[in-house]
């Protein structure tokens, strides 16, 4: 699918998004780990923000939401009506350089296409401070496709495996890579890191 075809789906498949997932589970956990690491009033922006609920609700004041999808920004403001939110590609973030103390990215990369993961990644990077921590979910397989009647609709999925992913991190100046395996929303186990810009 074309980038545009993807920000399509997610607003097709948002809402039942929001309403099927289990608001708990211990990816969520994750963010009091970041905070810790995090200086104090953070500037964090949570890429893939979705209606907010997830993440952007357990981030400090003062964070982004950034999502492709309207339809998922629009949940995001009833759900978080203080955060300030943006709707942008991942690929292409309209965010300045070295603004962020860290970036969240929770079952979001996986719906760009593989080919573009490096250049996502050096985003994530770019928008980074120096010494920011990077924490998103860790893709376990390679895979491309589009699954069909995924939450009502369809949606794209693509990864180049685990090993590839963190040789993309670690060419776009991560390092000091730590993981944890936790529940996610929707009910299954999820790989996560967290890393460091140099």
């Amino acid at each position: 699918m074309d980038r545009n075809a993807v920000r399509e789906a997610w607003d097709a498949v948002s809402k039942t998004y929001a309403t099927q997932r289990d608001p708990d589970g211990s990816d969520a956990a994750l963010l009091d780990e970041l905070r810790e690491e995090c200086p104090p009033d953070p500037t964090i922006l949570d890429i893939g923000c979705g209606d907010g609920a997830r993440t952007l609700a357990n981030l400090p004041d003062g964070s982004l939401g950034v999502d492709f999808a309207r339809e998922g920004l629009d949940l995001a403001r009833e759900t978080v009506p203080e955060a300030a939110l943006v709707q942008a590609d991942m690929c292409s973030l309209p965010i300045a350089e070295g603004v962020a103390d860290a970036v969240t990215a929770y079952h979001a990369v996986f719906h760009v296409a593989r080919t573009d993961h490096p250049t996502v990644y050096h985003e994530f990077a770019r928008v980074l401070k120096p010494g920011g921590t990077l924490l998103m979910t860790l893709p376990g397989g390679r895979f491309e496709t589009v699954r069909r009647g995924w939450m009502g609709g369809e949606m794209f999925f693509s990864s180049p495996g685990r090993e590839r992913t963190l040789e993309y991190l670690a060419d776009a100046g991560f390092e000091n890579v730590r993981t944890r395996t936790v529940t996610d929303p929707l009910g299954s186990n999820s790989e996560f890191v967290f890393a460091d810009l140099r």
